[in-house]
């Protein structure tokens, strides 16, 4: 089968839609929930540049110092953003610290070209595992919540339910690609 390459172009494809999706969410979006759609596109599409399989695309050495540098960035933005606001900045803090910690593990893997494990066929020994399992657990329960989130709740029935449906559907979508950046890490972190 074609095992690792094909779920590495289906991580991409996922990750870039959602990314796509984030950037469409800030031209509807203002204050809080633009800056969080903003964060949450630049990790889709870095997600999805990280997850580009090996035999595709054999990343140059330098890429990932670009990957850490990149998410440092935004996490110090993220950091910022959390402590003057709060809520879901945190959860991207997180997402970028740990996009940081992955691209460190990639540079560090033996080989020197960092071909994530799940990319190249073999596990890239990358990583310090506490800290993976810490990430995984975290990126786990997200994921479990998220879902249960999407679990169909009743609409009131009426004409002000149709705007309330319009409403929810923007919500749920907007948790369907923070569930499907999720999984995504998930996966990520399960190849490290």
């Amino acid at each position: 089968m074609h095992g690792p390459a094909l779920s590495g172009w289906l991580l991409v494809a996922l990750c870039a839609a959602s990314g796509s999706y984030c950037l469409l969410r800030m031209r509807g979006d203002t204050g809080a929930e633009r800056r969080a759609a903003g964060g949450e596109a630049v990790m889709g599409f870095g997600m999805a540049a990280m997850a580009l399989p090996a035999a595709v695309l054999s990343p140059p050495e330098w890429s990932w110092a670009l990957y850490a540098g990149v998410f440092g960035i935004a996490a110090l933005y993220a950091l910022g953003c959390a402590v003057r606001h709060g809520g879901h900045h945190v959860h991207h803090l997180v997402g970028s610290l740990a996009m940081v910690y992955m691209a460190v593990a990639m540079a560090a893997a033996p080989g020197g070209h960092g071909e994530h494990g799940g990319h190249a066929g073999v596990a890239a020994g990358g990583g310090i595992p506490v800290l993976t399992g810490v990430l995984l657990a975290y990126y786990g329960v997200y994921v479990l919540r998220s879902g249960a989130r999407l679990v169909p709740a009743a609409v009131p029935a009426g004409t002000a339910a149709r705007a309330t449906a319009a409403v929810a559907v923007a919500a749920e979508l907007t948790l369907v690609c923070r569930l499907s950046m999720a999984l995504a890490m998930l996966a990520m972190l399960l190849t490290l």
